[in-house]
């Protein structure tokens, strides 16, 4: 029932105090690209937390040896976001009720959409275990034959853009178009594993740019920016996508054979 609230527009933003346009170009012209500091401060001391382990600080014994000291993802994510908000209030001298009221209103305009890429993530997970890979492969075999090198490549390439339109990630596509179409039409007639590994991924990017199921990438960013078509970026970003995804399918047949 949610759901079917959300998809017929009935959820609506909720009423927030907003600034004036005089406001955020003042905030603007003060802060000015100090403003990305918070976003890299996260991605920073998540790396230097996740170098815990290699401190080794015993902290017990398992089956297989010492057990050393780490940092769990859900810990290395919340206190390096934890840190980031407090490096924000020290840069913008906002007032917590402002941080609290801006923060509401964000994650109410973004939505439903703020949970999509963990569920798909999860759900790639699931299709791979179900074995939609395999499904898929027997389904490219009646088209392309087992020893057609490019006809091969092609189908993984737009395999890879198509499934990470429909999942949204690439990292859940590639888990079942690699098993269902990468190794039986690709590797199997002599490519090398790393390469077409590497292309396969960077291929399910391209579907990346174009569907609202990334959400993170193309719906959030609009939401944020307050666009007037919520498609907007997936727009923009099209052209380079559809051309990025003939570059790849001859990079691979170039490099990874």
């Amino acid at each position: 029932m949610l759901g079917v609230l959300t998809l017929t527009k009935q959820v609506q933003v909720g009423e927030f105090e907003d600034q004036s346009e005089e406001q955020k170009l003042e905030y603007g012209k003060r802060v000015g690209n100090k403003i990305f500091i918070p976003a890299l401060a996260i991605g920073i001391i998540a790396m230097i937390m996740a170098q815990a382990k290699s401190l080794k600080i015993p902290i017990g014994t398992g089956d297989e040896g010492p057990i050393f000291f780490e940092f769990s993802a859900a810990q290395t994510l919340g206190i390096s976001s934890i840190i980031a908000i407090i490096i924000a209030l020290v840069i913008t001298k906002a007032k917590y009720h402002e941080t609290k009221e801006d923060t509401a209103k964000m994650l109410m305009t973004i939505g439903s959409s703020s949970l999509l890429p963990q569920l798909l993530g999860a759900l790639g997970t699931v299709f791979a275990a179900a074995g939609v890979g395999e499904v898929i492969g027997s389904g490219v075999t009646a088209v392309v034959p087992p020893g057609a090198k490019v006809l091969g490549v092609v189908a993984y390439c737009l395999g890879m853009v198509l499934f990470t339109m429909i999942m949204g990630n690439a990292f859940a596509a590639f888990t079942v178009i690699t098993l269902g179409v990468g190794i039986p039409f690709v590797i199997a007639n002599g490519a090398n594993p790393a390469v077409i590994g590497a292309l396969g991924m960077t291929c399910g990017y391209c579907g990346t740019l174009m569907t609202p199921m990334a959400a993170n990438f193309n719906i959030v960013p609009g939401s944020i920016l307050e666009t007037d078509n919520e498609y907007t970026i997936m727009k923009t970003q099209a052209p380079v996508a559809l051309t990025l995804i003939v570059v790849h399918i001859i990079l691979m047949l170039v490099f990874g054979f």
